[in-house]
C-alpha cells in the first residue's frame, strides 16, 4: 500500500499522539506500506509553525526533510503538473496544500491519510 499523509497525520505520527486513529497508526507503522510526506506539508508545516500557529510542531519544523528521513518515510515532490491538477480543482476547498494533497494523491494513486472529510469530494482514497 502506498500512503501520503496529511500534514496533522505526520505531526501527529511523529509526536505519538492519540489523535491518529489506530487503523492509521497501523497501516504507517507497517513496513510494507510506502509512505510519503510531500513539499506541500513541508511547507505548510513551516508556515504555520513559523508563524506562530503550530506549536504541536516544534519537533519537526527545524528540520522536516531529517524528521522524515528518520521515520524511513519517503518526502514526495511537487511538480509543475500537480500544479495545475491542484489549481483547476473544482468546488469549495480553498486551502492550496490541502488541494495539493489532494491531486498528488489522486494523480498516483495514494491512499490519503487525513482527518479532511471534505476531500471524500474529489474522488481521492482516504484513510481515516
Amino acid at each position: 500500500m502506498r500512503l501520503l499523509l496529511d500534514s496533522h497525520a505526520f505531526i501527529w505520527w511523529v509526536n505519538g499522539n492519540e489523535r491518529l486513529r489506530p487503523r492509521a497508526r497501523r497501516l504507517i507503522a507497517d513496513e510494507a506500506n510506502a509512505v510519503f510526506v510531500s513539499a506541500a506539508s513541508a511547507w505548510e508545516i513551516a508556515t504555520k509553525y513559523y508563524r506562530g500557529r503550530l506549536e504541536e510542531a516544534s519537533s519537526i519544523a527545524p528540520d522536516i526533510p531529517g524528521a522524515i528521513a528518520r521515520q524511513g518515510f519517503e518526502e514526495l515532490p511537487v511538480t509543475v503538473a500537480d500544479g495545475q491538477r491542484a489549481g483547476a480543482l473544482p468546488g469549495p476547498l480553498r486551502d492550496p496544500f490541502d488541494r495539493m494533497l489532494i491531486a498528488q494523491a489522486v494523480s498516483r494513486d495514494l491512499l490519503l491519510v487525513s482527518n479532511e472529510a471534505l476531500f471524500d469530494q474529489y474522488g481521492v482514497h482516504r484513510l481515516w
